[in-house]
């Protein structure tokens, strides 16, 4: 573990406020780009240092491109993903390896998916970065809100009422 809080990575690092939940900053967006299956010109990848804790988990969101999760500090993230086929699958983030943890992780393009810490830690809180290919774009960015996910995977309720927003927040 890290003797640093969280604070103290927010403030190093410069993150702000994520509108799926978290903070964030972008570090890196690839100079060289290319088209995409919808015509438009993307960067071959963007990167963000991502920090989540118990209070503001990572809210379910779907992407079009593959993201790439790198645990760095903090405690153990929980990535949940509900696939396209309707099936839960969570996968933790950490240096345990003897309990299952992993250093990175892909979650598939149109996956719907969410982040959370689950510590006992009140201060609990993960750092991780997220490397999104072909780059992150806003419009490629659903939200969703638990009525929504609810209708279509009533078996996934208590995750959905976790980590789905009960309305979108404006962003």
């Amino acid at each position: 573990m890290t003797s640093h809080s969280e604070h103290y990575w927010i403030e190093q690092l410069g993150l702000e406020p994520h509108p799926e939940g978290g903070f964030f900053k972008q570090l890196y967006k690839s100079d060289q780009s290319s088209t995409t299956w919808d015509n438009r010109d993307r960067p071959y990848y963007t990167s963000i240092y991502f920090l989540l804790n118990q209070v503001s988990p990572s809210h379910f969101h779907r992407l079009k491109s593959d993201e790439i999760w790198y645990y760095h500090t903090g405690d153990a993230l929980t990535v949940h993903m509900i696939h396209p086929n309707g099936t839960y699958e969570a996968v933790k983030l950490g240096l345990a390896a003897d309990k299952g943890e992993v250093l990175q992780y892909v979650v598939p393009k149109g996956t719907i998916f969410g982040s959370s810490v689950e510590s006992e830690k009140s201060d609990a809180f993960s750092l991780v970065s997220c490397m999104v290919s072909p780059g992150f774009e806003y419009h490629d960015f659903e939200l969703f809100t638990q009525a929504e996910l609810l209708n279509d995977y009533p078996d996934h309720k208590d995750i959905i009422e976790q980590l789905a927003f009960e309305v979108l927040p404006e962003v």
